[in-house]
């Protein structure tokens, strides 16, 4: 069978990769060289190719490589296979999987593919990784028109291995007529930019957000063929936004090809045009918040010292309008309920954005909705954003708060206002909900006040997608205030159609879209395994340290579920129920004269070791692993729950029985 240049140079390149990823080279040649050592006469220098495979055979190299070149063949063989269990090293021994994409020869469609990077100089120094070494690792994460991709795991290098293809619809959102082939003339209309965040992950599972670049595709519109090659600076986050971090080869190419290229002189005019009438909105906002602060300042001089938070600095160091970071955000069938949505997340982690060098000052950075779900933290600001876009989602009248803490902490929370007046505080970091009843202060003393439960002390402003309005109260604090927006003698408004004209659905805009939400791609049951093994070796090895023998309870473990299920079910919905079963159970497998100690423990990650290392910080806990005494049954059972974007909330039950000796 012979095969056309093109296809054969294609399959020369699989096989190649296929031998770079077994190292199959470096074998041959520890093989070339022992079989000269041992094997060869002195005097006999000179070794044949049959001589070299038939010590390749003997070892069952030969043989190894044929078994890693799988071809695929039927799909549904593949999915009548059982799944194999994941390694604990994520290293992938089965062979990438060829996906048949559907393509609709009635739409356009952008072919993105990164072809490699280069002058990664942070990681100049990066030695090549071993086979199977766990290594830091580059993934790059795309959002174009409500369409999110993600490429492999490439490791750290100066010169990063990226070779990942995208196919991006251009008209995924309907253009009119859904069956007429959208023209260049059109798709130069569609000024969406092709988000690109690049995230680097550690050997321990921490992420870091490396560059966040906005990539302009329309170029290929004017490029001979429906062609482009583009090479792309990307520049660092925070306070390194101003410095290279590497280049990414990028090769852009329509599907199907344009029946007619426009211009360059065409396609630089309308980018021109764009920016230009950008730039004049933003400056007359930028008019606009100068003069409404002006006025705000006028009303009390101390207004001076609030926190009324106008614009807020992005990941790449660009000022943006603080409504700009909050839409309506629909989250379709990953979240079910507005309570849900604030568990959801809580459960990103909470990290501040980093500092270099000392001193207390509070670095400013409020992340692009991308940047913040592929890195799965940020700051509160990046929460309340989050949750206040869910909120109005779900329809709720809600708002991003922005104030601050006990010792003037600054912070930024969510407020939603009943149809009844009843005003509500989410706190975005845990999930937690507050009433707000205010304190009159002109009240006689003998009138019981209402006590506040929540932990922010003053309020500035708030906003959202719609509306801004700088608290003008006489005293900020949050204990005092009256959320009555309609009263601008306790609310000075922002003009909504200044807003409106710099936050979308306006017109074009500088702000990016928002991407949907993904589904988590954690298989709940089979973490919750793997990290209970985990638990269970470091338990008995530390108990081993300590001179102590470890019997475990494979029932009592079992029985810890209805616990940790109902410890998520009331952070989610705040209704706790099933802890009369539980009890019942326990006191059933626990004899009589025996004691039982058991603690949850919640953790927000899914690294065993670390959320071992935390347990033995608490004293009860160190004490349930611990324990002496007669008859010690040991349990620990773990429980892990999805949310999307591969967000999880994970909880850990240790607990023991022993008989009492007095």
């Amino acid at each position: 069978m012979s095969l056309p240049p093109e296809k054969a140079s294609e399959l020369k390149q699989i096989i190649h990769q296929q031998l770079l990823k077994m190292d199959v080279h470096g074998r041959i040649r520890e093989v070339l060289a022992e079989t000269i050592r041992e094997e060869l006469a002195p005097e006999h220098q000179q070794l044949s190719t049959e001589d070299l495979i038939k010590a390749l055979r003997q070892r069952g190299i030969i043989d190894d490589v044929m078994k890693e070149l799988k071809f695929v063949t039927d799909a549904n063989e593949k999915e009548r296979t059982s799944a194999p269990k994941p390694s604990t090293h994520f290293v992938n021994r089965e062979p990438p999987v060829l996906k048949k994409t559907n393509i609709d020869p009635t739409r356009r469609y952008l072919y993105l593919q990164v072809l490699g990077g280069k002058a990664f100089l942070e990681h100049l120094q990066e030695p090549e990784p071993l086979p199977g070494q766990i290594c830091s690792t580059f993934t790059l994460c795309l959002h174009f028109r409500n369409q999110r991709f993600r490429s492999k795991p490439v490791p750290c290098a100066c010169e990063p291995d990226f070779q990942d293809g995208f196919l991006l619809e251009v008209h995924k959102d309907s253009l009119g007529d859904g069956s007429k082939m959208v023209d260049a003339t059109t798709m130069l209309s569609i000024c969406d930019p092709v988000h690109m965040v690049l995230i680097k992950t550690d050997t321990f599972g921490e992420t870091t957000l490396v560059a966040s670049y906005f990539l302009e595709w329309r170029s290929v519109l004017a490029a001979e063929n429906g062609i482009t090659n583009v090479a792309v600076e990307l520049l660092g986050v925070g306070t390194e936004s101003k410095v290279s971090v590497g280049v990414l080869n990028i090769r852009l190419e329509m599907y199907p090809q344009l029946n007619k290229t426009l211009s360059s002189e065409i396609t630089s005019t309308q980018f021109t045009l764009e920016r230009q009438k950008t730039a004049e909105k933003e400056r007359l906002f930028l008019v606009y918040a100068k003069q409404w602060w002006r006025e705000y300042l006028q009303i009390r001089p101390t207004h001076n010292a609030r926190l009324v938070k106008i614009f807020a600095q992005d990941e790449n160091g660009v000022n943006r309008p603080v409504c700009s970071y909050v839409r309506p955000l629909r989250a379709g069938r990953l979240l079910d309920t507005p309570r849900q949505a604030a568990r959801f997340v809580s459960v990103l982690g909470h990290e501040r954005a980093p500092v270099i060098g000392g001193g207390s000052g509070k670095q400013e950075q409020w992340c692009t909705l991308l940047a913040f779900l592929c890195r799965n933290k940020g700051d509160c600001e990046d929460h309340a954003n989050l949750l206040c876009s869910l909120l109005l989602g779900f329809g709720l009248e809600a708002f991003v708060c922005v104030g601050t803490k006990a010792k003037g902490v600054p912070h930024a929370w969510v407020m939603t206002c009943g149809s009844e007046g009843t005003i509500t505080f989410w706190e975005s970091l845990t999930g937690h909900r507050y009433i707000h009843r205010p304190i009159n202060p002109d009240d006689p003393p003998l009138v019981e006040q209402p006590k506040p439960l929540y932990p922010y002390h003053t309020i500035g402003c708030i906003f959202n997608h719609q509306k801004f309005f700088g608290n003008c109260q006489p005293s900020d604090a949050v204990e005092v205030c009256v959320f009555d927006l309609h009263d601008e003698s306790k609310w000075k408004p922002m003009s909504g159609e200044a807003i409106k004209s710099v936050c979308p659905p306006g017109a074009t805009s500088s702000v990016p879209p928002f991407p949907p939400l993904c589904a988590s791609t954690i298989d709940a049951a089979v973490t919750s395994n793997e990290m209970e093994v985990q638990l269970r070796i470091l338990v008995s090895e530390h108990r081993k340290d300590l001179g102590l023998s470890t019997v475990w309870d494979d029932q009592l473990s079992y029985l810890l579920s209805p616990a940790l299920a109902a410890y998520e079910l009331e952070r989610t919905t705040g209704v706790s129920a099933g802890n009369e079963e539980f009890q019942d159970a326990v006191r059933r497998a626990v004899p009589d004269g025996h004691t039982f100690k058991g603690i949850p423990i919640h953790f927000v990650h899914r690294n065993a070791r670390r959320a071992f290392a935390t347990c033995l910080r608490s004293p009860f806990c160190e004490d349930i692993i611990c324990c002496r005494g007669d008859q010690v049954r040991l349990a620990v059972r773990v429980r892990v729950f999805t949310y999307p974007e591969s967000a999880c909330a994970v909880w850990i039950m240790f607990a023991c029985k022993y008989r009492s000796v007095l």
